[in-house]
C-alpha cells in the first residue's frame, strides 16, 4: 500500500522544523505537522510551543562535552542557513559566565575542563577586571568572568523555525498546519490523524513535541521526561537604557548553589515594536502531566512570586534597569531522566521520538533535528552521533 509520504515530522518546533529540513536534504518526501503559533494566545485552548520568543542564549561553553559539539554542530551552520532562507536569526553578541571562582566540582569546574578538552575560545576575566570590561554590570563580589566572543550570543527562535520550515518547503515538503492527534502504526505505515479530522500516511514518523511529547497520546509508550514551568521577565527598555545596555552580551550568573544561576538577553525588538531585555532562572517549581494544566500555564503570565525575585535579582545586577517598565511570562523546559535529548525509536520500529531539550537545546537544535532525520533514514545513530547518550528511556 502506498503513503502520503516517506516521512511525517510531527512538532513545528525548533527540532522538528531542523529534521524536516535535513530529511529534504536527502530528498525525502516530507511532510511536517504542526499548528501555527496562536494568534491570541489568552483565547487559545490547543497545544503550544516553546521558541514563542525572539532571543535565546547560543554557545560552545558548557559542562558537557556532547552538548558542546551538538551546540558547535549547529552554530557552524547557523550562517549557510540565513544565507539560503533569507532570514536572519543569529546576533553573535558573545556570552558571558559570571561566577564564584569554581572549586573543583560543580558545573564551572567541569566546563572549565571541557573548554580545554574542546580547545574552545574562552577568555578568563579576572574579577578586578569584570566591572571595567561589563560596566552597564554590577557583579557579586568575588566573582570572575568566562567570555566566549565568537560563536556565541543569541538566536531568535521564531526566526530560526521560520528559516528551517521555509528551505524544507522549497526543497519539498509539505507544511500541513494542523495539531496531529494519533499515531497509529500499521503493517503498511503510520497513519497520523489530525483535530481536523484529516489523515496523512508514512513509512515512519518522528514525534519532535517538546513539553507536550507526554500529553497527547502520540506515542505508544511515555518517554521519562518532565515538563516543568519557567518564569521569565521583560524590562522595557527606553531609548537611554537601550544605549546604556547596547553592547553587552548573553550572560549567565552563577550563585552559590548552581540552580540558583539567572540568564540574560540583550536587549531585542520584539513584534510589539518595544525593546526588552529579558531575564530568567532554573528554579522549578511545577511539572505538569495533563493538557488543561500545561495550557493553563502559557496563558498565563507565569509565577508572580518567581517574576518578582527575577525583578529584584536582575536590578542588583544591573542597577540601570531601576524603574524600567516590566512583564512577565510564562515558558517551559522539558528534563529527560539522562540530561540528553532522546532521539531514539519507540517499541514500534516505525516511530521515533525527538524531545528532550534539558532547558539549553535550542542552541543546538539544527544539530538535533540532523540527528533526527539520520536516525529514520539510517534505522539507528552512529556512535560519532552520540547513540547511546540519546538512546530515549521510556516509561
Amino acid at each position: 500500500m502506498a503513503t502520503d509520504f516517506e516521512f511525517i515530522v510531527i512538532g513545528r518546533g525548533m527540532m522538528g522544523a531542523a529534521a524536516a529540513r535535513h530529511l529534504t536534504l536527502e530528498g525525502k518526501r516530507v511532510a511536517l505537522i504542526g499548528p501555527e503559533e496562536p494568534a491570541d494566545r489568552l483565547a487559545h485552548q490547543g497545544v503550544f510551543a516553546s521558541h514563542y520568543d525572539e532571543a535565546r542564549i547560543t554557545r560552545t561553553f558548557d559542562d558537557n562535552p556532547v552538548w558542546s559539539q551538538l551546540a558547535s554542530r549547529s552554530i557552524e551552520r547557523y550562517d549557510e542557513l540565513e544565507s539560503r532562507s533569507g532570514i536572519r536569526f543569529y546576533t553573535e553578541a558573545g556570552c558571558l559566565f559570571s561566577t564564584p571562582l569554581p572549586g573543583e566540582q560543580g558545573y564551572m569546574a567541569r566546563a572549565v575542563a571541557v573548554s580545554k578538552h574542546l580547545n574552545l575560545d574562552v577568555e578568563v576575566i579576572a574579577s578586578e577586571k569584570l566591572a571595567a570590561r561589563f560596566p552597564h554590570m554590577r557583579f557579586p563580589e568575588g566573582h570572575s568572568g568566562y567570555y566566549e566572543r565568537r560563536n556565541a550570543g543569541y538566536v531568535n527562535p521564531r526566526a530560526l523555525v521560520r528559516a528551517q520550515a521555509l528551505m524544507a518547503e522549497r526543497q519539498g515538503a509539505r507544511l500541513v498546519a494542523e495539531t496531529a492527534v494519533a499515531v497509529l502504526p500499521g503493517a503498511a505505515g503510520v497513519e497520523v490523524r489530525t483535530a481536523g479530522g484529516r489523515a496523512y500516511t508514512a513509512g515512519k514518523v518522528l514525534v519532535a513535541a517538546g513539553g507536550f511529547t507526554n500529553l497527547c497520546g502520540l506515542l505508544p509508550q511515555p518517554v521519562d521526561m518532565r515538563a516543568t514551568a519557567r518564569t521569565i521577565v521583560f524590562f522595557e527598555l527606553d531609548e537611554r537604557r537601550q544605549a546604556e545596555f547596547s553592547a553587552m552580551p548573553s550572560t549567565v550568573v552563577f550563585a552559590e548553589r548552581d540552580e540558583d544561576l539567572v540568564y540574560i538577553l540583550p536587549p531585542v525588538r520584539y513584534p510589539d515594536g518595544k525593546i526588552y531585555l529579558k531575564i530568567g532562572g532554573d528554579s522549578e517549581k511545577t511539572a505538569f502531566e495533563d493538557l488543561p494544566s500545561i495550557g493553563g500555564w502559557f496563558r498565563s503570565d507565569g509565577d508572580v512570586e518567581e517574576a518578582r525575585k527575577l525583578e529584584r535579582i536582575a536590578v542588583s545586577l544591573m542597577p540601570g534597569l531601576e524603574g524600567a517598565p516590566t512583564t512577565s511570562g510564562a515558558c517551559i523546559a522539558s528534563f529527560t531522566r539522562t540530561t540528553y535529548p532522546y532521539i531514539g525509536f519507540t517499541s514500534s520500529p516505525d516511530v521515533a521520538v525527538l524531545t528532550g531539550g534539558n532547558f539549553v537545546a535550542a542552541k543546538c537544535s539544527d544539530e538535533l533535528g540532523r540527528l533526527g532525520a539520520r536516525l529514520i533514514i539510517d534505522g539507528a545513530l552512529s556512535e560519532s552521533d552520540f547513540a547511546e547518550e540519546l538512546r530515549p528511556v521510556f516509561l
